[in-house]
């Protein structure tokens, strides 16, 4: 394929993301499924516009990376730990019951054992990618149907090791309970390593990377460890996703977080996109025109059948009817492992080439069907819940969660900022690109992250959009200006507290939108003149009048 073969593939793949995502986020109906379409409408089945599925497929994988990459470094050990019980209970139970119940009915209609479990299994897994892209987008992660559906979807990836190793078991007949147990304490002491690895060894090579104060050199460090980390559970027999949660777990408590999502957040969104045409593309409307009536079947039997599942599961492990009939339409769908799981089985010769096309032709419709499955979700949601019990207000997520300060810049000011509102337990969450700063900061035990404060991506990765106010205590006069013209743009409704060195300053950061400026040099001036006045003996309520009456006149 040509260089302009490539170029010619991407330019419709941008023009047809362009318009449908436009279209259907104008219509409400979400931009995922305005991907899908996008993509039937380009792809091969389609008008033909591209045919080469597999290579964008390739690419397009790293979408799901860079997800799970920043759903790990928003997700605190300590919460995935309180997680557990869901994790493995809840998750264990949802693969094992769908997959026992699809295999069963595989088995009813005719299927050798081997191709049932093979049918079961590659079902039985929901779509990390869809189901979390819907969650993020809406800002549901946080919220306790988000968390339900994450530990179902954490789960799965887990299984995915076995999985395969149980695909290529059947293909080579050998005993399956052997196999699945070296599989699993493999796994175990490979997710070991990398977690020790990153602890000890991630943060002290990012600070060394952020001493250099060179942007596109901490940014490559960043695809660094996400996508090394990645490939090392490839090598190891796990899958990419995983490894990228893990990196992103590994980060979660580090200083440099918030600066690795902003600097990641731009590749996500756009690979991400590209994952969501891919599977759009790989819908064969020939085989849906010759077997619509029964594929049609098929998938509202899969949808029905998983989703009445997990809400059973669901309600048992005491999740309430509302989120459990959320989660269980959200993660309905069959998933982009099942493209995997299938094609490795019909390489194995465990899968004939006729399922395969079926059985892909039914995970790529159900996937299509998720934005609507979600809607559908939403909907019951709302009205089997009061206005008041809608929404989940548990602390165990504070920074998404609670309102907080947010302190841009960690100098002199910054820091004497921080002390005072640790002081009196205010929630706040200061950000500084000195990463020496960071660190003594840190070592004080102030809640100071690494990241350009000047960049609004980098406040937004640290909760500007729920923040109460932003205190801006940047030294250069430009980027104080430009953030507090960019954030009240977007956050209109924040309060705005700015340092600025005189009142030529401060009248650009009030112009620029800011709530209040304080000029230092003002107020050193006002302080130095009342101890002067005091000395002189000057009454005190002449001098705080004579300084008010300034102050007015300096601010307006």
């Amino acid at each position: 394929m040509t260089e302009t073969n490539y170029l010619k593939d991407i330019l419709i793949l941008l023009a047809a993301a362009i318009i449908a995502v436009s279209v259907f986020r104008r219509l409400g109906l979400g931009s995922v499924l305005g991907y899908l379409v996008a993509g039937a409408v380009v792809g091969p089945w389609g008008f033909g516009f591209i045919s080469r599925i597999e290579e964008i497929r390739h690419i397009a994988e790293f979408g799901v990376i860079f997800l799970l990459f920043i759903i790990g470094i928003e997700l605190k050990p300590a919460r995935l730990w309180e997680m557990r019980h869901m994790v493995f209970g809840l998750g264990t139970a949802q693969v094992l019951v769908t997959g026992l119940v699809i295999g069963g009915l595989a088995l009813l209609f005719g299927q050798p054992l081997r191709t049932a479990v093979i049918i079961g299994v590659g079902l039985a897994l929901s779509s990390t990618a869809l189901a979390l892209q819907i969650l993020t987008e809406r800002g549901e992660i946080g919220e306790s149907h988000g968390r339900t559906a994450f530990s179902v979807l954490l789960l799965q990836d887990l299984a995915v090791v076995p999985l395969l190793t149980l695909v290529s078991l059947l293909a080579v007949k050998t005993p399956l309970l052997e196999g699945l147990e070296l599989a699993l304490l493999e796994a175990v002491l490979i997710i070991g390593f990398v977690i020790l690895a990153g602890r000890y060894l991630l943060t002290p090579a990012l600070r060394l990377v952020a001493i250099s104060r060179t942007a596109e050199v901490f940014t490559a460090a960043a695809l660094f460890a996400v996508l090394g980390t990645a490939w090392l559970m490839e090598e190891a027999g796990l899958s990419l996703a995983l490894g990228a949660f893990l990196a992103g777990l590994m980060m979660a408590e580090s200083s440099y977080r918030h600066q690795v999502v902003a600097d990641i957040q731009p590749f996500r969104g756009i690979l991400l996109g590209l994952f969501f045409m891919a599977v759009g593309m790989s819908v064969d409307f020939g085989l849906l025109g010759e077997h619509g009536a029964v594929i049609t079947g098929l998938v509202f039997a899969l949808l029905l059948i998983k989703s009445v599942i997990l809400w059973v599961l669901c309600r048992l492990m005491g999740v309430s009817s509302a989120d459990a009939t959320r989660v269980a339409l959200l993660l309905s769908q069959s998933g982009e492992f099942g493209f995997v799981i299938f094609g490795l089985a019909t390489i194995s010769g465990i899968l004939a080439d006729h399922y395969f096309h079926i059985l892909t032709l039914l995970v790529a419709l159900t996937m299509a069907m998720t934005p609507l499955m979600a809607s559908l979700g939403e909907y019951v949601h709302r009205r089997m819940t009061s206005e008041a019990d809608r929404y989940d207000v548990s602390t165990d997520h504070i920074e998404p969660g609670q309102p907080h300060v947010i302190v841009a810049g960690f100098g002199r000011v910054g820091r004497r900022v921080s002390r005072i509102l640790q002081a009196l337990n205010v929630p706040y969450l200061a950000i500084d690109s000195d990463a020496d700063r960071v660190l003594d900061g840190r070592r004080d035990d102030f809640s100071v992250f690494y990241g350009d404060a000047s960049k609004v991506d980098v406040l937004k990765a640290a909760g500007a959009d729920q923040a109460s106010a932003l205190v801006c205590t940047l030294d250069r006069a430009g980027p104080a200006v430009n953030l507090v013209r960019i954030l009240r743009q977007q956050y209109p409704d924040i309060t705005i507290h700015a340092r600025g060195r005189d009142s030529k300053h401060c009248e650009q950061l009030l112009k620029a939108g800011a709530t209040r400026a304080i000029s230092e040099t003002l107020e050193s001036s006002m302080q130095i003149s009342a101890a002067v006045l005091d000395t002189m003996g000057v009454l005190e309520e002449d001098a705080a009048a004579l300084i008010e009456s300034i102050r007015r006149e300096y601010y307006g």
